[in-house]
């Protein structure tokens, strides 16, 4: 018989280990215990909560790894008002403020408390007896979005903080949700890599991630969080930085960058600081906010309509430089996108000498009217990626040329294509373009897909100069060439042995990294999973038509047809041929899900908008599982239109036109119920 106080007391003392854990880790970059030995922990505790659910904790540590989903975000009013600050890019503006503090104070003593400007999302969380009980948004500065779940997911936040005797039961911390700037890279190479959009900048996408339905996609975006206010019914401490010294001790993650400033000569000397070194921050930043450090003299000075009195916001301009551009270079990517670079004489921007800049597309060459020679203005967009944004047209030579964009591939020549509606030039070449293939192997190798020890870029970029490899199913033919690999520069005995045990490892590696690691257009980490939960093994996602492809969630019909064409080529079938003999995983394992009745056999579905009782993917497996099908597209072959809420209009309209039966959600969940969830 299970000793149910034995289960409550391990679940209780595993989270109060892990958070303790996390604590160590983020807030005093103290590692006490391997990896491994965490994720075990974590591990049995997600078990003993699977199994006994009635006694976990709202803020486990499980929360961590996400995976609820929020069909709908509420809104919520904020205690106390998000105000914005009044902000300035002129030191005599600062002085100006220095000089109405000083009136409104009536010549009383101050000090301010300068901080800086982190670029992210401002958020509002409240906790309760010492527990993460809601994160919201600003919003309008009156009501913002309740995104708790997916604010439990920032790992550096503590959901339970440390006690304390100054610790009130009930308070809010204001700070800002980051995206730090090396997760922003990788999420933008990665999209790159799968011929989608880059995002603009970390702090839109911070604030995209953080409206994200799916919990668990919003912890593997590794977003990050810094508070910078505290808030009570009563006033807890007599100086801002008082409070922020309390909430670093309670656990709280703080910038140490603050500083205590006596004069608004010493704030001006904390501006220029920063002004270079903030480039050495892993966050992107923008300004610095000055506010008075007393709470009394906070209340003297007061508010005007839109923002506190007592605080302003000095924003360092925009870094640009004016450099030559000497010509454009045109690079070659794993889908064929062939995308220009300019390259310009070396000059400093932004805490870095800038030597190249990126110009996206043909499409803003002409917008730029870009000619070589020309003298252009160089920007860090979001501060971190060197972008042209304009030319001083003055100082253009007479003799400057338009740029022609070139019409065939600059790494093998085969003629460009330019797919309708996409702004990048294509080099169709998958087969014999070097830089296509060096990169579809770059990618197979690379930490997110198969992650092979001793197969790195720079090793599997070598191998195929050499001729050694041309596809991923090469590197599993690598051992039977052991004796010429030992004799290479640079390699040796140790250095094969380790890349042969990698490319062994690899054979474990689920089929979803797998199929992600193929490299098909489209088709990131997310899909992927999506696709391999849905079909299980390749053979069965092959077989697929681009309209069956397209009813699997998070797959739309651009991305089933590219996955679709992918299938059809038998060089890629003869890959996967290949990769299967080596031993890679080309299936999920385990037990598939069970069907649970017929009921639905024959009819198939289309579901659109947001639905109450269960998300839209949890929706699709019980009309899968009962025998339905799902479309993604209406027509009169279609049995039944399942609209939820914020449906569009259009679909409405069309599938009132076609006679098509438009049914709810609890009608769906009826059809099923003898054969059930």
């Amino acid at each position: 018989m299970t000793d149910l106080f034995a289960v409550q007391e391990k679940i209780r003392a595993l989270t109060e280990r892990l958070h303790y854990l996390n604590y160590q880790y983020y807030q005093n970059d103290v590692s006490e215990v391997p990896d491994q030995e965490f994720d075990r922990m974590l591990h049995e505790l997600q078990g003993l909560e699977k199994q006994y659910p009635e006694y976990a904790q709202p803020n486990s540590p499980t929360q961590r790894v996400g995976g609820t989903i929020t069909k709908q975000f509420p809104t919520q009013e904020h205690r106390y008002p998000m105000l914005s600050l009044s902000n300035t890019y002129s030191e005599a503006d600062l002085r100006e403020f220095d000089e109405r503090v000083q009136r409104g104070l009536e010549g009383a003593s101050y000090q301010y408390v300068c901080e800086l400007k982190f670029d992210g999302v401002a958020m509002s969380l409240t906790y309760e007896n010492g527990q993460l009980t809601r994160g919201v948004t600003r919003g309008d500065g009156t009501r913002g979005d309740v995104v708790t779940n997916n604010v439990r997911t920032i790992k550096s936040l503590p959901l339970h903080l440390r006690a304390a005797d100054d610790q009130p039961a009930d308070f809010e911390v204001r700070g800002e949700v980051f995206m730090p700037l090396s997760v922003f890279n990788d999420l933008n190479a990665e999209r790159e890599q799968n011929g989608e959009p880059l995002l603009a900048n970390p702090r839109n996408a911070a604030s995209g991630t953080l409206k994200l339905q799916d919990s668990a996609m919003v912890a593997a975006r590794r977003l990050r969080f810094y508070a910078y206010s505290f808030l009570s019914p009563r006033r807890d401490f007599p100086t801002h930085s008082a409070a922020l010294e309390a909430l670093k001790r309670w656990g709280l993650p703080v910038s140490d960058t603050w500083r205590l400033c006596g004069t608004i000569e010493e704030v001006l000397e904390f501006i220029h600081h920063w002004e270079k070194r903030r480039f050495e921050l892993p966050v992107a930043t923008d300004g610095i906010v000055i506010k008075i450090d007393d709470l009394r003299q906070q209340e003297l000075l007061g508010y005007t309509a839109k923002s506190p009195r007592w605080a302003i916001a000095y924003k360092y301009p925009a870094e640009a430089a004016r450099t030559r551009l000497n010509e454009i270079s045109y690079q070659v990517g794993r889908t064929g996108a062939v995308t220009p670079v300019a390259l310009l004489t070396p000059v400093p921007l932004a805490g870095t000498i800038v030597k190249r800049a990126s110009v996206h597309n043909a499409n803003q060459i002409a917008a730029l009217d870009l000619r070589i020679g020309d003298m252009v203005f160089v920007e860090k967009g979001g501060e971190i990626i060197p972008k042209i944004t304009g030319v001083d047209l003055l100082a253009r030579p007479a003799d400057a040329q338009p740029i022609v964009y070139p019409t065939t591939c600059p790494a093998c020549g085969t003629p460009l294509v330019r797919p309708e509606g996409e702004a990048h030039y294509r080099c169709p070449n998958e087969r014999g373009c070097a830089p296509q293939l060096k990169s579809k192997l770059e990618h197979y190798v690379s930490r997110k897909a198969l992650n092979i020890d001793g197969l790195g870029a720079e090793t599997v970029g070598r191998f195929f100069d050499l001729g050694l490899v041309r596809t991923a199913a090469d590197l599993y033919d690598l051992p039977h060439r052991r004796d010429e690999l030992v004799n290479l520069d640079r390699l040796g005995e140790k250095s094969v042995q380790r890349m042969f045990a990698g490319l062994e490892a690899s054979k474990e590696v689920p089929f979803d990294r797998v199929l992600f690691g193929l490299g098909i257009r489209y088709v990131g980490e997310t899909v992927a999973e999506k696709l391999a939960a849905h079909y299980r093994t390749i053979d069965a996602i092959v077989g697929a038509s681009a309209e069956e492809l397209a009813a699997v969630p998070e797959v739309g019909g651009v991305i089933a047809e590219s996955v679709a064409l992918w299938a059809q080529d038998g060089a890629n079938r003869e890959l996967v041929e290949r990769l299967k003999a080596a031993g890679v995983q080309m299936a999920l394992t385990g037990e598939a899900p069970q069907p649970l009745s017929d009921r639905l056999n024959g009819l198939s579905f289309v579901l659109s908008g947001v639905f109450e009782q269960h998300s839209r993917e949890e929706l699709e497996q019980i009309i899968e599982r009962n025998g339905g099908k799902l479309s993604s597209s209406i027509s009169k072959k279609l049995s039944y239109l399942v609209a939820g809420d914020k449906m569009g209009p259009a679909k409405r309209e069309k599938a009132t036109a076609l006679n098509v039966p438009i049914i709810g959600e609890t009608d769906l969940l009826a059809m099923v119920s003898d054969g059930g969830l």
